[in-house]
């Protein structure tokens, strides 16, 4: 059996990512750019990661941290810590690279890498995308996704907690 090396080797700090956008951008690619939970990572996740790194060369994916979870979804989330958060996203091939924020939106994290695309789910509207007004000045776009139906963190959690209760 054949040792595969972990590929951690993607989670890169923001300063270290900053360096690697430089670097593709040097070579005329372009970056595209999401960010989310990943608190259990589900069909719609795939669908949208894959949808995601159609839109340009590499996708960036920005974690939130355990403790910007915790702000947004409440005391009993993140059911995975962002290491392994992490660690999962940068194991699949269409991932380029991923970092984690700890902020409660990605804004610093959008201004400091200047993506060319932003890319979120279908429940936002432009106006409501942190950093689409930054992206969308310095000549980038932003890409809407369709969400899947029937697939939520929050809905497994839920039918776990029914199916045990």
């Amino acid at each position: 059996m054949k040792a595969v090396a972990p590929i951690n080797h993607k989670v890169l700090t923001l300063v270290d990512l900053q360096r690697q956008v430089a670097a593709w951008k040097a070579l005329g690619k372009t970056v595209a750019f999401t960010n989310g939970c990943f608190d259990i990572l589900h069909e719609g996740h795939i669908f949208s990661l894959s949808a995601a790194a159609q839109e340009a060369d590499y996708l960036i994916v920005a974690v939130n941290s355990d403790s910007s979870v915790k702000q947004l979804k409440g005391p009993d989330r993140p059911i995975n810590n962002q290491t392994s958060r992490s660690l999962l996203l940068s194991h699949l091939a269409l991932v380029d690279a991923v970092v984690i924020f700890e902020e409660p939106t990605p804004l610093e994290t959008i201004k400091a890498l200047l993506p060319d695309v932003i890319i979120k789910g279908g429940d936002y509207t432009v106006d409501q995308i942190v950093g689409a007004k930054e992206v969308i000045a310095a000549g980038g776009r932003v890409v809407i996704n369709p969400i899947v139906p029937g697939f939520s963190t929050s809905g497994i959690i839920q039918h776990i907690k029914s199916s045990y209760s």
